[in-house]
């Protein structure tokens, strides 16, 4: 009996071309969006609020102070502003893009044959930016992952 391990598919060497590819997509597009978050966190909270909440160790801020005075009765309404513009962003322009984004990306696996539109991406790094970058609850990941697969999806329905 042969106890070695066999491959479970052959390497295609184009198969594995367009897996590094969406890859490197889906990564460049983690980066750009964590930026994107930092902007609008920079521009938002500090400002129209003047508060720069604090990074997690060992995470630099992108950005310097703006040097705005804090206003704490500005604070409550920075979220309110960035949901508005959230809310419309994510319904003018996408609107399968709401939610977390793993949620979305896994029924498009399910229901949809992999097919995501090919502004969901923009429009979800856009609105989730505004969304976080101002105090809004969530995180990265799973906006991130939608991101990813959207360029993925753009890919495999290019080539």
């Amino acid at each position: 009996m042969d106890l070695r391990p066999r491959a479970i598919f052959s390497l295609n060497p184009r198969f594995f071309f367009l897996c590094l590819l969406v890859g490197i997509i889906a990564g460049a597009g983690a980066v750009v969006f964590h930026y994107l978050c930092q902007l609008m966190q920079h521009l938002l909270l500090g400002g129209l609020a003047g508060y720069y909440p604090p990074h997690p160790a060992g995470e630099e801020p992108l950005f310097t102070p703006l040097g705005v005075p804090f206003r704490r009765f500005l604070l409550p309404l920075v979220p309110v502003l960035g949901g508005i513009i959230s809310g419309w962003l994510a319904y003018r322009f996408a609107p399968e893009a709401e939610g977390h984004g793993t949620d979305a990306v896994i029924e498009a696996y399910h229901r949809k044959q992999g097919n995501i539109r090919s502004r969901v991406p923009v429009s979800k790094a856009l609105a989730s930016g505004v969304t976080l970058g101002s105090g809004g609850s969530g995180g990265r990941e799973g906006r991130s992952a939608q991101i990813g697969a959207g360029f993925g999806s753009f890919l495999g329905r290019t080539l």
